[in-house]
């Protein structure tokens, strides 16, 4: 699904913004936050995010664009997958093919899909075995997050390859407190059964955390039918997924803690292909569905030692990560074996050496492998790299606040990179206002299927690269109740990997431009009433030499640009919640995309279009003080649309169940 870059229009983009609340933690609180022996409840402590820094920063001294969906957010809205999460996010396209279980792509910033980098626990979830190596977001689901972080711009300084585009990181719920148990049963529309189950706590010394989630649909219109030849039944999708996650924490001393987190995925998705049948070897959809099946496994065991009162804290581990994605069924043109795997070893360090004043340095192997099987080729590969980086972060007063880091990466095929960032910020307190802004670089490893597939392989193959800004403010006005702010960004990326139409190989051969705007306006419009609107711009362009293909990836602009694929310029997103007793929840989500550029499903050819306006709605009612009542509408006005083309979103549903709490 990853598409080349592109994006149309032209930005008028100037920037505006909110005033994050003003909240000071001191360095030991960092420190301890940082290990998890940190005393109190998270309730006692500013928004704080991790992916920014890799340390626990308050939001407020974070100066890089970044969003963070909390669990009460995914289950206020019931959200059931990752994709669903991330759709009203700014700055984001999400792309699924049909509906839950289909193969879903991240557009962060009009970057590729690819160009993302996907954490799960902290465990580096790129799929190794797929030509692109982008992650698929369309089988990760969301009933046991603790929370998503979006973090965007390049960010190679810190966490190496894929990071052009922005950094996605989820993170599993942690055990504390009593024993508790949470269990909740869904059906719904589109034949859906959803269920799941957890037991988590904590005891002195450890915390503990057991899920088990099934999410089933078994009647999802996908395809149109006006692409189905006379005769032809219409087979729905039907998609089923068994996650399980663990996660302990284990206080061994008051030095020394033992975490260690586990994630299974168990999916199949039943879908109708394309088939290219004699005489005229055109495409049509297939009469007869196939069947993928996706098995995941991400595992991290570390250790956390802290020393001078937790002012140093060091961590070592290793995490791993395994998928197996074979395809079966009669349609054999599509069957075959995927198979990856990535190991990762660890350690780094965070130094407190002085009030606001963090070092964080670290070092990475990491090692993983491919192999891959169909009726037209076979791969077997493998590849390396170790990587060290160093980061200082600061905060002067309470005024200047500040990041800094650089990377060293040491490829065992393509060799040596070097990347960077930069994100000062600035607090006025007199005015409520945030100033901030950052710069940095980032890269692209060459997958392996890149490197090495037969015909299409390229050994030469070098990192495609990016360098990129985003400068903003945030401003608080009437007491807090209304913040308001904008992001102008802009990223340059070269080597692009492409293919030469003379010998269908490899290359890095294209450059691309991203630029735009994300603004935004929060109000608490009563003590039971928010609102919040987002308005993202993005304009994509890029650039091949003159005479060269551009495939069926990039819209032809002129003899040496073109212009985007699945990159909307304008995105809107509304959401609100509304407590009207303190029983009932209410919430409504409105997301608007304009059109872009796509490509016919059947032909490739180039197609603008159409956008959507989709809105969604949900409500909790707490009938006992263990158990809820709750339900939801999605795409409440039926909006047909088709995200990418050929490929029916769902339409009206319609979804209730219970959720109980011991």
């Amino acid at each position: 699904m990853s598409s080349r870059l592109m994006s149309s229009a032209r930005p008028a983009v100037h920037a505006a913004f909110s005033a994050l609340l003003l909240a000071t933690t001191s360095t030991a609180v960092l420190a301890q936050a940082a290990s998890g022996t940190a005393s109190g409840s998270t309730s006692d402590l500013p928004e704080i995010v991790v992916s920014a820094t890799g340390i626990p920063t308050p939001a407020s001294q974070i100066a890089s664009s970044v969003s963070v969906v909390t669990s009460e957010d995914i289950e206020r809205q019931q959200l059931r997958t990752v994709p669903q999460v991330l759709q009203s996010l700014p700055g984001l396209n999400v792309v699924q093919t049909g509906g839950p279980g289909g193969q879903t792509s991240v557009f962060i910033r009009g970057t590729n899909s690819n160009h993302v980098k996907v954490l799960i626990d902290g465990i580096d979830a790129g799929n190794p075995s797929s030509p692109n190596g982008a992650f698929d977001f369309g089988q990760l689901l969301a009933t046991d997050l603790a929370r998503v972080e979006v973090l965007r711009g390049p960010q190679s300084g810190l966490y190496g390859s894929d990071a052009i585009g922005g950094v996605i990181s989820v993170t599993t719920k942690k055990g504390e407190g009593p024993p508790k148990f949470f269990a909740f049963v869904e059906g719904g529309a589109m034949g859906t059964f959803n269920q799941a189950a957890a037991v988590s706590g904590s005891t002195d010394r450890l915390g503990y955390s057991f899920n088990v989630t099934h999410f089933s649909s078994t009647d999802i219109p996908v395809t149109p039918p006006g692409l189905l030849p006379p005769g032809y039944p219409n087979n729905p999708n039907a998609y089923d997924n068994w996650t399980y996650s663990t996660r302990l924490d284990l206080q061994v001393t008051d030095d020394l803690a033992l975490n260690f987190v586990a994630r299974y995925i168990d999916s199949q998705l039943s879908y109708t292909p394309d088939i290219y049948p004699p005489p005229f070897f055109s495409a049509i959809p297939a009469p007869e569905r196939s069947t993928t099946f996706n098995s995941m496994f991400f595992t991290k065991g570390e250790g956390v030692w802290t020393a001078l009162d937790g002012a140093l804290a060091t961590t070592f581990g290793v995490s791993a990560m395994n998928t197996s994605n074979p395809t079966y069924g009669p349609n054999t043109s599509v069957n075959g074996q995927y198979d990856g795997d990535r190991q990762i070893y660890y350690l780094r360090s965070n130094y407190a050496f002085a009030p606001g004043q963090n070092l964080l340095a670290g070092v990475e192997r990491r090692n993983e492998a491919m192999t891959s099987s169909t009726q037209y080729t076979s791969i077997e590969a493998n590849t390396g790299d170790t990587g060290v980086y160093a980061e200082w972060q600061t905060k002067l007063g309470e005024r200047f606040f500040g990041a800094a880091n650089i990377r060293y990466d040491s490829n065992d095929d393509y060799g040596d990179h070097t990347t960077y960032r930069i994100a000062p910020g600035m607090l006025i307190p007199e005015t409520g206002t945030t100033l901030k802004g950052s710069y940095g670089t980032g890269f692209k490893a060459p997958t392996l299927y890149q490197l090495y597939a037969p015909l299409y392989g390229n050994a030469e193959l070098q990192p495609e690269e990016s360098t990129g800004y985003d400068i903003g403010f945030e401003q608080e006005v009437f007491g807090g109740k209304v913040t308001f702010g904008a992001t102008y960004f802009h990223n340059d990326i070269t080597n692009l990997i492409s293919y030469d139409p003379v010998t269908y190989q490899n290359v890095n051969i294209s450059d691309a431009t991203t630029e735009g705007a994300e603004t935004f306006i929060a109000m608490q419009v009563t003590d039971r009433l928010k609102l919040r609107v987002d308005y993202t711009y993005t304009y994509v362009v890029g650039y091949m030499p003159a005479g060269t293909s551009f495939g069926a990836a990039c819209a032809p602009l002129t003899f040496t640009s073109c212009t985007p694929l699945r990159r909307p310029n304008n995105k809107v997103s509304v959401t609100a919640d509304w407590n009207p007793t303190d029983q009932l929840n209410l919430s409504a989500t409105l997301i608007y995309a304009s059109a872009w550029w796509d490509i016919v499903r059947l032909t490739s050819d180039y197609i603008d279009q159409p956008g959507y306006t989709v809105v969604n709605l949900a409500a909790n009612y707490a009938w006992m003080p263990n158990a809820t009542l709750f339900g939801r509408i999605d795409n409440l006005f039926d909006q047909t649309y088709e995200n990418p083309n050929g490929f029916l979103a769902p339409g009206f549903g319609a979804y209730g169940g219970v959720k109980f709490t011991y």
